[in-house]
């Protein structure tokens, strides 16, 4: 029986990945740190199947030491994890010298460090069992910076190179690595984004639609079915991530330019 992890999995990309794995008659296994969220999700996804396929974790992913006793317990619930999905992250943009150092080492510890714990507290069996499948969600801001969000673009550049890394590692043993690079999302943590997004930012980010979470989680199942080592949701994400080094340079230079123009006196 497939036993997919889904970190991150109460709202947003990560539940609408549950409900996808969910209609398939899969076993899952929601991790997030609140609760009531967490039940919210289980009960919504048990009106697609048998709710005691549905089992729940109240976990900060951030501890690495809670993380994998949490996945313990999942596995103890449904079996070996044959599916790992890390989508657990946090946001707080703003300038450098504006957000304060919790916040800062908050992103990095959740949205790095807590994928690879995910990862850590499955991989070796997967390994040993010569099996297995896991996506990393970085983001957009993994391909390029962006003014405001210094503590997210490190976290998300990092998850990159961790991803390429362990693919490399990981190809032999027969594991399949992913990892995906979403844009701007329909999703709670997005509203609240906005609220604080700097102005800088969202002229350079311009006002392009966000995408709704169900169709990123197709894109997302179906790059996980097919093995598929990166994965980009529209033309300009993959340029950034195909010719990145030769458009930044003149992208950076637009975003220059369109920033001066706006905090001109």
């Amino acid at each position: 029986m497939t036993h997919v992890i889904i970190t991150g999995g109460s709202s947003g990309i990560g539940l609408a990945i549950a409900g996808i794995y969910a209609s398939r008659g899969a076993h899952i296994s929601l991790l997030a740190r609140n609760l009531a969220a967490l039940e919210s999700a289980q009960a919504l996804l048990g009106k697609k199947c048998d709710v005691s396929t549905i089992h729940i974790e109240s976990v900060d992913v951030a501890d690495r030491t809670e993380t994998e006793d949490t996945v313990r317990r999942c596995e103890d619930r449904f079996g070996p994890c044959t599916i790992l999905i890390a989508c657990a992250g946090v946001v707080e943009p703003g300038p450098f010298e504006t957000i304060s150092v919790d916040d800062f080492d908050r992103q990095l510890q959740t949205n790095l460090f807590g994928a690879v714990h995910a990862v850590r507290a499955v991989y070796p069996a997967m390994k040993a069992r010569r099996s297995g499948r896991i996506m990393l969600v970085s983001s957009g801001a993994g391909l390029i910076g962006i003014y405001g969000y210094t503590a997210y673009c490190a976290s998300k550049f990092a998850l990159h190179g961790f991803a390429e890394a362990l693919r490399s590692e990981a190809k032999p043993s027969g594991v399949k690595i992913g990892i995906c690079f979403p844009p701007d999302t329909e999703t709670p943590q997005f509203t609240r984004e906005l609220e604080t997004r700097p102005r800088e930012a969202a002229v350079v980010m311009g006002s392009v639609a966000p995408w709704p979470a169900a169709k990123l989680a197709e894109r997302i199942v179906d790059a996980i079915d097919k093995g598929r080592f990166e994965t980009f949701f529209d033309l300009t994400l993959w340029l950034l991530g195909r010719f990145g080094s030769v458009a930044k340079p003149m992208l950076n230079l637009w975003f220059d330019r369109a920033i001066a123009r706006i905090n001109r006196p």
